[in-house]
């Protein structure tokens, strides 16, 4: 039975589950300075505009909690990357909350809060308009309190979060945090920005990480021998194609390797799901790596001017 179909059926299941949780920053205050109504305008424009963000990179609204939300990502359909879909979800809803203008001269702010582990997730619980997959264990909790202790504007990111995306964000080391409820204390991380990256693979393991190429002598050997051609002035283009996980871009990363000693340039491009509308994407990408162009994140200040 697929994962959807599970899901469907309300089939409890154990997981590996990215959880992320966010809510609007001073909405007390909000609510202490606005009329009811004005304040359910403020409150459901930022709903929306999370809820949207979070479902674009294939988040799945568990739940809406007053004047916060909680997302699964993994759920129905696990990916594996997860991890790097919620981080990415998290500091477009911090970037998309603060262009948000829903009443004239206001300005929102968002904390968000990301963990990932092993989780039972899929019961069904309530009914009607209250009706929610819910979700059991510890993941969920420590989310909750990294949201909780996040500074307006970013995201704070569990220790397991962070070693399964690393190599795709900048970071900021808060050190291990005695949360509410736990023992010991929790390693966080902030999640600064998007990092360019030359290549997913390589973002995704260290030298550490790879072991020795195993077999794959048939490809070694026809890749060796078309790169001889190309060496004698004959153009050639070589496709790579296979199931994911089978070790495509690996053996690239070999046949590189192996011509250190060679004259060559290369150039790397790669697509991404969440970009399906920008089909210059990855030259854009490439562009902006080469060039060594950042994104630079602006400050409150800067904001409240605008």
């Amino acid at each position: 039975m697929a994962a959807s179909q599970r899901a469907e059926m309300g089939v409890a299941e154990r997981r590996q589950l990215t959880v992320m949780f966010c809510d609007l920053v001073g909405s007390t205050a909000l609510a202490e300075r606005h009329d009811p109504e004005d304040f359910r305008e403020v409150v459901n424009s930022f709903l929306a505009c999370c809820a949207d963000v979070a479902k674009s990179f294939d988040g799945y609204i568990a739940r809406y909690m007053g004047d916060g939300l909680l997302v699964y990502f993994g759920y129905p359909e696990a990916s594996e990357h997860d991890a790097e879909r919620a981080i990415l979800a998290g500091l477009a809803i911090v970037s998309a909350v603060r262009a948000l203008r829903p009443r004239s001269g206001l300005t929102l702010e968002t904390r968000v809060g990301i963990a990932t582990g092993e989780v039972v997730v899929g019961d069904l619980i309530g009914t009607g308009v209250s009706q929610e997959r819910s979700v059991v264990g510890r993941t969920a909790h420590v989310a909750a309190r990294l949201q909780g202790l996040a500074e307006p504007s970013s995201v704070a990111v569990s220790d397991a979060t962070y070693r399964l995306a690393r190599g795709f964000f900048d970071w900021l080391d808060l050190g291990p945090i005695s949360l509410k409820g736990f023992a010991e204390p929790v390693q966080v991380w902030r999640a600064l920005r998007e990092r360019q990256v030359a290549s997913r693979f390589e973002a995704s393991h260290t030298v550490a990480d790879l072991w020795p190429l195993v077999d794959r002598r048939a490809e070694r050997t026809l890749l060796s021998r078309w790169w001889s051609r190309v060496e004698a002035s004959e153009g050639h283009v070589v496709q790579l194609s296979g199931e994911p996980g089978i070790g495509k871009s690996r053996l690239a990363v070999e046949l590189v390797a192996n011509l250190a000693d060679k004259a060559f340039t290369t150039l790397r491009y790669y697509c991404s799901p969440y970009h399906q509308s920008s089909a210059l994407y990855p030259i854009i990408k490439q562009l902006e790596g080469a060039a060594r162009l950042l994104h630079r994140r602006a400050t409150r200040e800067e904001v409240r001017q605008n």
